[in-house]
């Protein structure tokens, strides 16, 4: 059973990866959409006082636990054709392939045309940074991080919970990391209240963010994506995020990091990668990097579930 299971949960994997792939996200409100309200609304209501800290580890719980146990419940009580819809539905849920590309791409197009303004008002929708005097450099360093980092938050991160717990898993990943992005910032706001939050996302990405990072070094320049990958990445604040955009940047040749302006303030932030700075060229280039990666964590789980069946027939 737990064979067969594995062999249907790649071939699930697959079809999600395929939904997206041609549907994207949902034409009308996206469900995290009212994820988002209801998260807000925990947040306004808990977040005060000395107990921050334990009413946000609290308020995390509330906001994951009910939909993750419900998604549980569903695909394990419904009929076995059913049950599969709703993991490959979750997956889909989970998955952000589609929604990357349609945000990142027309960044390379309008900065391929020259058209700088719309470049910026696109590079804006997708990064908190300061866009509105940037020039072709800072917009094609914003879109190859933006790209490479969110390859993990919004597939490979999906994927791997989804390998390990079908949709249920792939779900708390995508609410994990949705949390992650409304509370994880170190303000005096969300320090104390936002720390479960922030702390749940980098356990659950700790994996998937490596793996990725081997993805990005093993289908570009894989030596010097290690390279980056070892003596760049623990130069970064993210412990997930560093690996993943150093060996992606090491991959393609690119530098970015660096100086970027948020709220006003310069932050000096390190240099990741190596090579040529930033153009529109490797913007092109880190999607197609995360699309081989894709490919290949779908290929993989193919090959580990017919080594599975064969092992066992």
């Amino acid at each position: 059973m737990l064979v067969l299971s594995f062999y249907a949960m790649a071939m699930l994997a697959i079809a999600g990866v395929v939904v997206d792939r041609l549907i994207g996200e949902p034409r009308t409100r996206h469900p995290l959409v009212g994820f988002g309200t209801l998260a807000a609304r925990l947040e306004a209501r808990m977040n005060s006082g000395f107990r921050a800290r334990p009413a946000g580890i609290l308020a995390w719980f509330a906001a994951v636990v009910p939909p993750v146990a419900i998604a549980w419940l569903l695909v394990s009580v419904l009929p076995f054709t059913l049950a599969c819809i709703v993991h490959v539905v979750l997956l889909w849920f989970a998955l952000g392939a589609r929604s990357l590309r349609d945000h990142i791409a027309p960044i390379a197009r309008a900065l391929g045309r020259g058209d700088l303004d719309e470049a910026r008002m696109l590079t804006a929708r997708i990064v908190s940074r300061e866009t509105a005097n940037a020039d072709e450099g800072a917009l094609s360093r914003a879109a190859v991080e933006s790209a490479l980092e969110n390859g993990n938050d919004a597939i490979f991160g999906a994927l791997f919970w989804f390998a390990v717990a079908g949709g249920p898993g792939a779900l708390a990943f995508r609410l994990a990391n949705t949390l992650d992005a409304m509370w994880g910032y170190r303000t005096p706001r969300y320090l104390r209240f936002g720390w479960a939050a922030a702390r749940f996302d980098d356990v659950l990405n700790f994996v998937p963010a490596r793996l990725t990072a081997a993805s990005y070094a093993l289908l570009g320049d894989t030596r010097t994506a290690w390279h980056c990958w070892r003596t760049q990445a623990p130069s970064w604040d993210s412990p997930n995020a560093g690996p993943v955009m150093a060996s992606g940047a090491g991959s393609l040749n690119v530098l970015i990091g660096g100086p970027a302006i948020y709220n006003g303030t310069l932050e000096s932030r390190p240099v990741l990668g190596a090579g040529m700075a930033a153009m529109p060229v490797h913007v092109v280039a880190a999607l197609k990097l995360i699309e081989r990666s894709t490919v290949l964590w779908l290929a993989l789980l193919l090959v580990a579930a017919f080594i599975s069946v064969g092992a066992h027939v």
